[in-house]
C-alpha cells in the first residue's frame, strides 16, 4: 500500500496566508473527474480535522488535560424551507437555520487509555497508537456517505521541529536505536522540547450578514506556559480558520504561524488525505478527503493562494508538496518501515529561498534533470543543467547503490527513510503551470493556479534500484543502475 501528499503551505518562520483550493484528477484533456469529496469546496457543512506531530511524525507524549492530539470540527447546517439557498453553502436567512455539531468536546478530549464511546475502536495506553485510533473514530463521526466512496475531512497538521538527541523517541531510517549518534544539528531547548501543543477550538457557528455561512477556527501554542488570552507576544502561535467566500461559495482557509525562541522550527499544513490507507510520512491507516488516488501523469490541482506576510530567508513556503511511497525496488509500500521510503517533491515559492544545488555543490543536486522534451541532462553538464530550478535533493538512507556525490536525507524526521526533491520557480516548471520566476504568486500577487502536477512529477528524479529479469542457468548479478520512477500519488494529499 502506498501513500502520497500534496501541500500548499509549509512554514518554519512567521507566516500569514489564505488559500482556497480543490483538487482535480485529469483524465482526458476535456474530461475532469474530482478526486476530493467536496469538489470546489462548495459543501455548506464543515469537515475539518487537526492533528499534531512531533519531530518524527508521532505523538510521543500527550499534554496533560489536553487529550490525544487529534481533533475535529464536523458541523452541519440545517435551514428551514423559508431560507433561500444561494449556492456554495450560503443562505439568506440565518434565523431559520440551526447548527448541528457531530463531534463534541468529550470526543475531542479523549486521551490515551480512554474508552471510545462506541464499539469498534480499540483503546491503547500507547499515545502513538491511541492517536491513530482516535483519528479513525473521529472519521466515523464525520463521514459523509457518497457514491462510490465516503469521505471524512480536510486535515490540518502542525509539527514541532524540535528534536532531543538524548531521547530515543525517533527511529533512524525506520530502525529503533538505543542511542542517537549524529553530527546533524537540531533545535531543542532541553528535556521536554518535543512536546505537543495546547489547542483551542472555536467550534463552527453561523457567520456573515446578508449571506450566512458556517465559520470556525483551531488555534494554539507550543509554549505550554503561554497566556494567549492577552496577546501572542513572543510565544509560538498557529491558527487556521475557515469561512465562505461570499462571491463563489467556496471555503477560504486562513493560516497564521509564528515561531518563538523555544520553538524556532514549526510547520503548518492543510491536507487532503486519502479516505483510507497510509498518509504521507505517517505509517498508520488514516482518514481524509481523497476518494480517488491520483497517479502521474494524469492529474491536476487548481487552487487560489493569497499570501499576506512572509517569514524571511529561513522560512519555506510550499505552493505545493507532493509525496508518495514506494520501496527502492519499485514495489509499493506495505507498512514495513525498514524498506518503505517516503518520497517528497516540494515547490518553494518564498523568493528569499536560494538554490543549494550549484555547479560547485553537486551533492545537493539530483543525479540528472529531465527536460520538457524528455532529454536527460546530468548534473555535471554545467552548460545545460538548470541548477537554479532546484533548492536541494537528498537521497533515502536505506538506498544501497547511490551515485556519488550524495547526501542522505534527515534520517529521524520520518518513521522511515525519506527522499526529497525541492524545486524553485523556473521556466523549466512553468510549462506545467508552475511559477516561472521568483516572486510569482508571492505577497501582493494573489493568483489562481492550475498546476499539471502529474506531468511535472513525471519529470522528477527519484532513486530506484533497477530490477532485472532472471535468466535461466545464469547467476543473477547485483544491479547498481539508478532510474527515475514516475511519481505515483497513491493515497494522500496536503492542501494548505
Amino acid at each position: 500500500m502506498g501513500f502520497s501528499c500534496l501541500v500548499l503551505v509549509f512554514v518554519v518562520q512567521q507566516l500569514f496566508g489564505q488559500s482556497s483550493a480543490y483538487l482535480l484528477i485529469h483524465g482526458e484533456p476535456t474530461n475532469y473527474v474530482s478526486a476530493v469529496g467536496d469538489p470546489g469546496m462548495t459543501n455548506p457543512n464543515v469537515r475539518v480535522a487537526l492533528e499534531a506531530w512531533n519531530f518524527c511524525n508521532e505523538v510521543g507524549f500527550e499534554v496533560p488535560n489536553v487529550g490525544s492530539p487529534r481533533w475535529a470540527d464536523c458541523t452541519d447546517l440545517y435551514c428551514s424551507s423559508d431560507s433561500v439557498y444561494l449556492g456554495g453553502g450560503l443562505v439568506n436567512n440565518g434565523s431559520q437555520c440551526r447548527v448541528l455539531h457531530k463531534v463534541n468536546e468529550t470526543d475531542n478530549r479523549l486521551g490515551a487509555g480512554d474508552k471510545f464511546p462506541i464499539m469498534g475502536f480499540e483503546s491503547y495506553a500507547d499515545p502513538d497508537l491511541f492517536a491513530k485510533e482516535k483519528e479513525l473514530y473521529l472519521g466515523s463521526l464525520c463521514e459523509v456517505q457518497e457514491s462510490p466512496n465516503p469521505w471524512q475531512f480536510w486535515m490540518i497538521m502542525v509539527k514541532n521541529g524540535n528534536f532531543d538527541k538524548n531521547t530515543t523517541l525517533c527511529p533512524e531510517n525506520g530502525k529503533k536505536i538505543s542511542k542517537i549518534v549524529t553530527d546533524r544539528n537540531f533545535p531543542c531547548f532541553g528535556e521536554g522540547c518535543m512536546n505537543q501543543p495546547v489547542v483551542y477550538h472555536k467550534y463552527s457557528m453561523l457567520g456573515g450578514n446578508q449571506k450566512v455561512y458556517l465559520t470556525g477556527e483551531f488555534n494554539g501554542t507550543y509554549d505550554l506556559d503561554a497566556n494567549l488570552g492577552e496577546n501572542v507576544g513572543n510565544n509560538s502561535f498557529f491558527s487556521v480558520s475557515w469561512r465562505k467566500n461570499t462571491s463563489t461559495g467556496s471555503w477560504i482557509f486562513s493560516h497564521r504561524l509564528t515561531t518563538s525562541t523555544k520553538y524556532p522550527w514549526l510547520m503548518l499544513y492543510l491536507r487532503a488525505d486519502a479516505t483510507e490507507g497510509f498518509n504521507g510520512g505517517y505509517h498508520y491507516n488514516g482518514r481524509g478527503m481523497l476518494k480517488k488516488l491520483p497517479e502521474s501523469p494524469n492529474f491536476m490541482v487548481r487552487l487560489t493562494l493569497d499570501i499576506k506576510l512572509g517569514g524571511g530567508p529561513n522560512s519555506q513556503f510550499y505552493l505545493l508538496d507532493i509525496g508518495s511511497c514506494w520501496k527502492n525496488n519499485g514495489e509499493p509500500c506495505d507498512g514495513d518501515v525498514l524498506t518503505d521510503v517516503t518520497r517528497y517533491s516540494e515547490m518553494i515559492i518564498n523568493p528569499e529561498t536560494t538554490s543549494w544545488c550549484r555547479p560547485d555543490n553537486l551533492v545537493s543536486c539530483p543525479p540528472y534533470h529531465i527536460s520538457p522534451t524528455g532529454e536527460i541532462i546530468y548534473r555535471n553538464e554545467t552548460d545545460q543543467f538548470p541548477y537554479s530550478a532546484y533548492h536541494l535533493y537528498c537521497s533515502p538512507g536505506n538506498a544501497k547503490y547511490l551515485e556519488k556525490p550524495y547526501d542522505i536525507c534527515d534520517p529521524y524526521s520520518n518513521p522511515q527513510s525519506q527522499e526529497l526533491v525541492q524545486i524553485l520557480p523556473h521556466p523549466e516548471w512553468a510549462v506545467h503551470g508552475y511559477p516561472e520566476k521568483k516572486g510569482d504568486g508571492w505577497i501582493g500577487d494573489r493568483r489562481t493556479w492550475e498546476l499539471d502536477v502529474g506531468a511535472l512529477s513525471s519529470r522528477l528524479y527519484f532513486y530506484q534500484k533497477k530490477k532485472k529479469k532472471k535468466k535461466k542457468k545464469k547467476k543473477k548479478k547485483k544491479d547498481t543502475t539508478e532510474i527515475s520512477r514516475l511519481m505515483q500519488i497513491n493515497s494522500y494529499l496536503f492542501i494548505a
